[in-house]
């Protein structure tokens, strides 16, 4: 019986290593990465890794903005956009919860955004609105939000669509947040993979009936007729984000084996494994998680204070 404790901490570590294993590996087509068992932190021999000379074991930007929520979330004791802003503004300039303080990964939308934030433009205006700035980046932090979150489903969804307007302004990347923070929920509280994903979908579509605009968005262009048959590749879109990492989630039984299915589909390798990573150590716990990449995270100085926080907040 996994315990809620070690469910919430298997999400944290869980990001954090997904995104830390997928590092190497981004921007490769999936015919070009290594078979499963020789994907690890240190990618084998010959292979040409990107990031060279970030060490292996270090978390990147996804790691870093889901621990900049933490950290706005624990202290602020609210969602504070203004206050996630400035740490994100805080990470790009200074290298805060970057491991070693060195940002090595930043996706263009999000360095728009905070230019934005930084020139003075109120938070939850600075997210790029238009369609193609649909990318993966607030639903890469998100996760964090579910864990930390008392309140109703209603107040989840729509705290995680209002934190992702900070640098993703649609309302299809807000669904997707929304859906994917309803979801954690369930898992959290020990739910199954299947299950706990169809009860967060037919809760968001009953917190938005039918001729409301996020209803639309969700059953025209994140779960439209025909989507279940659609296999995830792995990409910076985020609606393709979010079904790959539930295609991983869903068809994989441990938490080795989701993570490295979520590399293995290639591309934005760190995201997807992130994504993914973060539920799948819902589900199985912080145990499930190898040692060896438990112990060989590196940043876990700036992860612990928070996470203890985390842990101690939950059980009052």
């Amino acid at each position: 019986m996994v315990s809620r404790a070690e469910r919430m901490e298997g999400g944290i570590y869980g990001l954090l290593v997904g995104d830390a294993l997928g590092v190497p590996y981004e921007f490769h087509a999936p015919e070009r990465l290594p078979p499963p068992e020789h994907l690890d932190f240190q990618p084998p021999a010959g292979f040409h890794r990107a990031h060279d000379g970030v060490p292996p074991g270090t978390w990147s930007d996804d790691g870093a903005h889901a621990l900049c929520l933490l950290d706005s979330l624990l202290y602020q004791g609210r969602l504070d956009p203004e206050d996630l802003g400035r740490r994100l503004v805080n990470w790009l300039e200074w290298g805060y919860l970057a491991v070693d303080g060195q940002v090595f990964d930043v996706g263009i939308q999000t360095r728009l955004a905070l230019a934005t934030v930084h020139a003075g433009t109120p938070a939850l205006m600075a997210g790029p609105k238009g369609e193609r700035d649909n990318g993966n980046g607030s639903l890469m932090r998100v996760l964090p939000l579910a864990l930390w979150h008392s309140g109703p489903d209603a107040k989840l969804a729509s705290d995680a669509m209002t934190q992702s307007r900070v640098t993703h302004g649609h309302l299809r990347s807000q669904v997707c947040c929304a859906v994917y923070c309803l979801w954690a929920r369930r898992l959290l509280e020990g739910a199954g993979a299947s299950e706990g994903w169809t009860d967060a979908v037919a809760t968001f579509r009953t917190l938005h009936p039918e001729g409301f605009e996020a209803r639309t968005e969700l059953d025209t262009h994140v779960l439209p007729p025909g989507w279940e048959t659609v296999r995830g590749t792995g990409t910076g879109y985020v609606v393709d984000c979010l079904r790959s990492a539930r295609q991983c989630v869903v068809e994989h039984g441990t938490y080795e084996q989701v993570v490295k299915a979520a590399v293995r589909l290639g591309r934005d390798t760190d995201t997807t494994a992130a994504v993914a990573g973060g539920l799948a150590g819902l589900i199985h716990g912080v145990n499930d998680i190898p040692a060896r990449w438990r112990e060989g995270l590196r940043g876990r100085e700036l992860l612990q204070p928070m996470l203890q926080k985390l842990l101690k907040a939950a059980v009052r």
